[in-house]
């Protein structure tokens, strides 16, 4: 369990890093979008045949990473949209 929340957290930072502009998320919207992204890239990985759903592979980490740019995305529409800004 621990491992999956590190990882989740590796995953929303790099995320974060790779997606351009500022984001205006707290340490725990990136955690949370970051674990979110893992499962996501584990069912990936898991649907090609590559792994399992809680494992981790080279796959399952850039399908991973893909996804919590994503999330990053729309929570950052979804937070604008709203007028909220921290």
């Amino acid at each position: 369990m621990i491992g999956f929340i590190v990882a989740g957290l590796i995953i929303g930072a790099l995320a974060r890093l790779i997606k351009p502009g500022k984001q205006h998320l707290s340490l725990f919207a990136t955690l949370l979008l970051g674990l979110a992204g893992s499962v996501i890239g584990g069912v990936v990985a898991s649907l090609l045949g590559t792994g399992g759903i809680f494992e981790l592979n080279f796959l399952g980490f850039i399908a991973a990473v893909i996804a919590a740019v994503l999330l990053i995305g729309v929570a950052e529409g979804l937070s604008s949209r709203r007028g909220i800004h921290r």
